[in-house]
């Protein structure tokens, strides 16, 4: 069989693609950006050729109107694929039309990380080297029919005094729209919103600051028992003002202003709010979804009209307690998980102390449930390992590429062992086959501490 159902968590739905290995479309891990020179091309084509389909796909097939009428495209199921059902019938299996925006949404995160500058001799380092208006184009989505209408940065509210990294605000993703035509192909208008995940040292001290505090978000109602993490909340409300009474707003500031522009602009049109992100990324599109949704912007209208808020989440961390996951449930906010089984960063913070642990027996909560970390949404389990790069299990182009090309069941024989297992049988075999060249066994070592690192 080509997938399977995973059922260890009864609150949460999973689908298994199997793959012993997933070609590398990218150097892995969280820490190293991607290295696309040497692949722009093959990326570029890949990402023109990806939107072009999806879009195409949207369109009626040349027949008579009642085949037309008949038809399934994405323009009428659109509100099914974002999540309004919660999936259901469309992750078992993986059905054509949410396979490919999963790719597409993901392939609009992938640019994130194509276009941040890390070059420190660079006037445009830790910034977007491109500007909005050819960022697209500059990475192979020319032909995506969306414009980029805002650049998001986010401060981190943490200082390194032995980093010489400068204190403003680093640039994190960006606001894109669909164009008319895009818009009637898709079925709406759609606002994208994408985020990358940590690269600069400051956030990866914001990533381990896994203390749950509560995010009070909305000023007319603390909800006290709504927690999230600290080091994503930071990242999400810090600003610079104050180190500099003209620096950057915060990275909330700057979309909660840009998503309500957007909201008046295309007001009574059919609107879709879609968040992607990666990793550390794909926190703060959910803190983002949470944050429209608790204040109410996307209520449109006197009749209270409502805009779906969609979280396509790749590799994501869980980002707050049961108290935040059930409101959000109550909210609307649908979140789709897209998750490496053998990813650590997905089990991170709350490795014991998770929804898993909250009740014993499925009958009695123990009474500190509410300081337990806490998954949000669906989830499509994956399954991917490369004994020579153990890191490759958090790269965001290895998700895509075993989205893109999922292995058949009888292709590929699933090995269940634990990744710990799998790495320490990659270094021992390493020693037995290379004992008088300890060149190769290095390598392996410093791919398994590379992996842990990346935690």
């Amino acid at each position: 069989m080509a997938s399977k159902i995973l059922m260890p968590n009864p609150c949460a739905t999973h689908v298994a693609y199997s793959a012993s290995m997933v070609p590398r479309s990218h150097s892995s891990g969280q820490v190293c950006l991607p290295n696309y020179k040497s692949t722009a091309e093959t990326t570029a084509s890949i990402s023109l050729s990806l939107v072009s389909s999806s879009l195409t796909s949207a369109m009626p097939a040349k027949s008579d109107k009642t085949n037309s009428a008949r038809t399934p495209t994405l323009a009428r199921m659109w509100r099914e694929v974002h999540g309004c059902n919660n999936w259901e019938g469309l992750v078992e299996p993986l059905h054509p039309f949410l396979r490919q925006e999963i790719i597409r949404y993901g392939e609009f995160v992938t640019a994130c990380y194509q276009a941040f500058d890390l070059d420190p001799s660079s006037k445009r380092y830790l910034t977007c080297k491109y500007g909005k208006k050819s960022l697209l184009r500059e990475v192979g989505m020319g032909n995506s029919s969306y414009e980029v209408t805002k650049y998001i940065y986010a401060t981190p509210d943490v200082s390194i005094p032995i980093q010489n990294e400068p204190s403003c605000g680093r640039w994190i993703g960006y606001v894109a729209v669909s164009s008319d035509d895009a818009a009637r192909r898709l079925g709406r208008r759609d606002i994208v919103i994408t985020f990358r995940g940590t690269v600069t040292n400051p956030e990866w001290i914001a990533n381990f600051m896994s203390s749950l505090t509560p995010a009070k978000l909305d000023p007319n109602n603390p909800r006290p028992d709504v927690k999230v993490e600290s080091g994503f909340l930071s990242l999400y409300t810090s600003n610079e003002s104050d180190h500099d009474r003209f620096g950057l707003k915060s990275c909330r500031e700057q979309l909660l202003s840009e998503v309500s522009r957007l909201l008046n602009l295309y007001k009574g049109e059919e609107l879709s709010i879609s968040l992607a992100g990666h990793s550390m990324g794909s926190s703060l599109a959910l803190l983002l979804a949470y944050d429209i949704a608790e204040l109410g912007l996307n209520r449109l209208g006197p009749d209270l009209d409502i805009v779906p808020v969609t979280v396509f989440s790749f590799g994501g961390p869980r980002v707050g307690n049961s108290g935040f996951k059930e409101r959000c449930e109550e909210l609307g906010v649908k979140v789709l998980r897209i998750v490496n089984v053998n990813d650590p960063i997905t089990k991170l913070p709350g490795v014991f102390l998770n929804e898993s642990f909250r009740v014993l027996g499925g009958r009695y909560e123990f009474p500190w449930s509410c300081s337990c970390y806490a998954h949000v949404g669906v989830e499509i389990v994956l399954d991917f390992f490369n004994m020579q790069n153990p890191s490759c299990v958090h790269d965001l182009g290895s998700y895509i590429s075993l989205l893109r090309c999922p292995k058949k069941g009888d292709e590929v024989q699933k090995d269940e062992e634990n990744i710990f297992i799998r790495a320490r049988e990659s270094i021992l075999s390493s020693w037995a086959q290379n004992s008088t060249n300890m060149e190769p066994l290095r390598n392996a070592a410093s791919n398994f501490v590379n992996l842990f690192q990346n935690v």
